[in-house]
């Protein structure tokens, strides 16, 4: 019964695409312009990638830090490391560069330069502190550079790892923006309308080489970067897949159909990511190409039928109808199964993983519903394909291979199973090799200035990832208590003695900077006060109101909270691991818990946790993939043990691809994540046309297993190794990217589908060979719900 619906739904589904030729194209006209519309709704991400829930543990500490101080990540820094800095017109250049930055009241919060350093001094007479200007105007002579010198790398360690480090003597100016356009447009146009112009003209004028790094200036480079690729990749996309389709088919004409579907396809995708209001992130600029190459296979089908059609009985109308009835089938199950594949994503708590799943299923159906309703329509206003055009149907180019696949599935069947046996025991040694990254600047372009800049700064100051531990002392004021400030203290000789980190930065630092003042300025006393000590010094430092706007980023206004920051190399996860748990050591260790609730945030700790959290969810992601895929294949052959059969050769290829990124030490991380999902959505359709086919010849055959086997891979091998190669190359598009995330995406599937394409030409046939007994019979291979290629379709299926 449902095959009869089946079989009339694509019979009425052909006249009406046929005989409303006009109405659907104006319909698709519409709809472009409709979509074309909602471009200017998509926005390009101004945050890092949030991987983890809204209400996950990490993120509420986070957005409780937030609340509490503000935005972390509003600084900028400008650094110099060239001794001819310190001479009298070039170090005035470098404070009047700083302090131009100030005009910028809408944009810049404060700019904390070499010039904006003061000395915290003892008043006896008031018995107060007062700040005093290390530069007092601008300098005059060589001797001033010298005083200065001393001052600042021997007297005040204070200062020391935060705008100057005293070994190498590189400088740096701290740029705090307002903490209300970090995550908005303004931050770019300020940096790349005010900030690199103004830094690129110093350079300039002075001969000097200016690094620049800090969140903000990080993530809009890396931002740009994404925008600049998006069109790189549709390009190179069209590029590869039309040349690789013109050499096929040997026709500008169908190549140029091909390319004005997937054209409309990207408009398409684009719009939906406007229409939906979705940001473009590393993730989601990935769609657009990935749509032309997934769409051109499908192109491939129905132009390839088409011409075979043409061929054999030379009517063009009834060639665009069974192009429908007996094609469209076939390509909306495998869109179906490539888009379950891109879908498992919606099904994690990741946000930006939920939007990508969304956005990637839904763009897949939108091209196969393109490919359906376009081709056949344009076809019918074209003339007939000329001889030339259908030379490339006797494929005697590669019927070297299609024989060298009969041989092997039919006397060589030893063989593959040994091969496949020691891949997988060889991938699974590579798989326990495999490391977990989470790093947020790892997949970021390491060709670029910036992020040499990053590595510059990392060497320099010990890194620029920010990493947070807010205290919660209970009670108002008691941050101020030597027992807090000691506890502090202690935590911080662990982060100094941590290579990683840098030199920490908290209301600790300034309280030792107020009992070296109280010393009159003497570096031995740069410690904390005694407890008889604290009462002298606090007594200077209450009738101060210098000291007040230095406690403001450590100490909240109540004096409940207090932070140390400090900044942490770019170091794998694991190292992270370590790092975290002995901090938290020493943490329960100095802060009881009845009397302090101490935690530890920053954005480099929650991408860390964010990538474990996406490292669990793979797991979830794939098994969904197959459990989907798994039903499909259940209601279109209902056969439970051919849905055995047919994930074997499918999986085998994640295993190897698994076990290649082990030992290639390629990371498992946001971006390589997708792999696996997005292999086997795709992967499966060559399983899907192989079985329906073999079941097809069975029938045919009466039920001559051997016969049909060899009938099936002859009639589909030409067709998977055409899908597969366009599949191979347009992959290998994304390898052009500057992200490593990226790359490492393209390479991975495209080497995936490559194992793919054999292990279903290879061992899926050898598999139906070797237990034809338990598989291959009536009763198992029971009347389909649905038939992929529908009975009495005995022609090539290529299509």
């Amino acid at each position: 019964m449902f095959k009869l619906f089946t079989k009339n739904f694509w019979d009425v589904t052909a006249r009406l695409i046929l005989r409303n030729k006009i109405t659907i194209l104006i319909g698709i006209i519409l709809l472009t312009v409709f979509f074309s519309r909602q471009w200017d709704n998509m926005r390009f991400t101004y945050t890092e990638a949030n991987l983890l829930p809204d209400d996950h543990e990490v993120n509420i500490t986070y957005n409780n830090f937030l609340k509490t101080f503000g935005e972390e990540g509003n600084l900028i820094v400008l650094g110099v490391k060239d001794s001819t800095l310190f001479t009298v017109a070039k170090l005035n250049a470098w404070n009047k560069l700083s302090e131009d930055f100030k005009q910028y009241k809408n944009e810049v919060e404060s700019v904390v330069s070499i010039k904006d350093l003061q000395k915290l001094i003892k008043d006896n007479v008031n018995e107060k502190f007062k700040l005093e200007p290390f530069i007092k105007d601008t300098i005059a002579s060589i001797e001033q550079i010298d005083v200065l010198q001393d001052e600042l790398f021997k007297k005040y360690p204070f200062y020391d790892n935060f705008l100057f480090n005293k070994d190498t003597k590189t400088i740096r100016t701290a740029i705090y923006l307002k903490k209300d356009i970090v995550n908005t447009p303004t931050r770019k146009d300020f940096i790349v309308n005010v900030l690199l112009p103004r830094i690129n003209k110093f350079q300039e004028e002075n001969n000097l080489d200016v690094r620049v790094s800090g969140m903000p200036y990080i993530r809009t480079l890396n931002s740009q970067n994404i925008i600049d690729e998006i069109s790189e990749f549709v390009v190179a996309a069209l590029l590869v897949t039309s040349l690789i389709f013109f050499f096929f088919f040997r026709s500008f004409r169908a190549t140029f159909i091909s390319l004005i579907v997937v054209c409309i396809g990207v408009m398409w995708t684009l719009g939906i990511l406007g229409l939906l209001n979705y940001e473009i992130t590393v993730l989601t600029a990935l769609i657009p190409p990935l749509i032309i190459v997934i769409g051109i296979p499908n192109c491939i089908f129905l132009i390839n039928k088409y011409q075979h059609e043409v061929k054999l009985h030379g009517n063009k109308v009834k060639s665009l109808q069974r192009v429908i009835t007996k094609i469209g089938n076939a390509t909306l199950m495998t869109n179906v199964t490539t888009a379950s594949g891109f879908a498992t994503f919606i099904l994690t708590e990741s946000k930006l993983l939920k939007e990508f799943g969304v956005v990637a299923s839904l763009s897949i159906l939108a091209i196969f519903i393109l490919c359906l309703l376009i081709i056949p329509i344009i076809y019918t206003f074209l003339p007939y394909p000329k001889d030339r055009h259908l030379e490339h149907l006797n494929k005697r180019w590669i019927g070297g291979f299609v024989n060298w696949m009969e041989h092997m599935v039919r006397k060589k069947r030893i063989t593959i199973y040994a091969s496949s046996v020691i891949l997988l025991i060889v991938s699974m040694i590579g798989i326990y090799q495999i490391k977990i990254s989470g790093s947020l600047i790892e997949d970021m372009p390491k060709k670029t200035e910036f992020f040499k800049d990053i590595r510059f700064f990392e060497e320099e100051f010990n890194g620029i990832m920010p990493l947070e531990i807010m205290i919660d002392t209970k009670r108002k004021k008691g941050v101020m208590k030597l027992s807090t400030l000691r506890s502090m203290d202690a935590l911080e000789d662990l982060i100094i003695e941590t290579p990683e980190l840098s030199k920490p930065i908290s209301v600790v630092s300034l309280v030792k900077y107020s009992k070296q003042a109280y010393y009159n300025g003497n570096p031995k006393f740069y410690q904390l006060p005694t407890s008889q000590e604290n009462s002298f010094i606090l007594s200077y430092a209450k009738n101060s109101t210098s000291n007040v706007g230095l406690l403001n980023n450590f100490v909240d206004s109540t004096g409940q909270y207090a932070r140390i920051t400090t900044f942490m190399k770019d170091i794998g996860t694991d190292k992270m691991e370590r790092i975290e748990e002995n901090l938290q050591n020493k943490i329960n260790k100095v802060f009881p818990k009845e009397r302090y609730d101490v935690t530890m945030t920053g954005k480099a700790l929650v991408f860390q946790k964010g990538t474990n959290y996406l490292v669990k969810n793979l797991a979830i992601s794939l098994s969904l993939a197959i459990f989907l895929i798994s039903i499909f294949m259940a209601y279109m052959f209902r056969s439970g043990r051919m849905i055995i059969v047919s994930l074997i050769p499918n999986l085998l290829p994640l295993l190897v691809t698994a076990g290649l990124m082990g030992y290639l030490g390629v990371p498992i991380k946001p971006s390589t994540i997708l792999v696996f999902s997005i292999a086997f959505g795709i992967s499966v359709d060559d399983t899907i046309h192989f079985l329906a086919k073999y079941r097809q010849e069975l029938q045919a055959n009466h039920w001559k297993i051997k016969t049909s086997v060899y009938g099936a891979l002859r009639e589909t091998g030409v067709s998977m190794f055409y899908t597969s190669i366009v599949l191979f190359f347009g992959f290998s598009v994304f390898t052009i990217s500057n992200f490593g995330g990226t790359v490492a995406l393209g390479a991975l599937v495209s080497i995936t589908l490559l194992f793919a394409m054999l292990s279903n030409l290879l061992v899926l046939p050898s598999l139906l060979l070797s237990l034809e007994r338990s598989i291959a019979n009536k009763q198992v291979l029971k009347e389909p719900s649905i038939n992929i290629i529908p009975e009495g379709d005995d022609e090539n299926t290529n299509s």
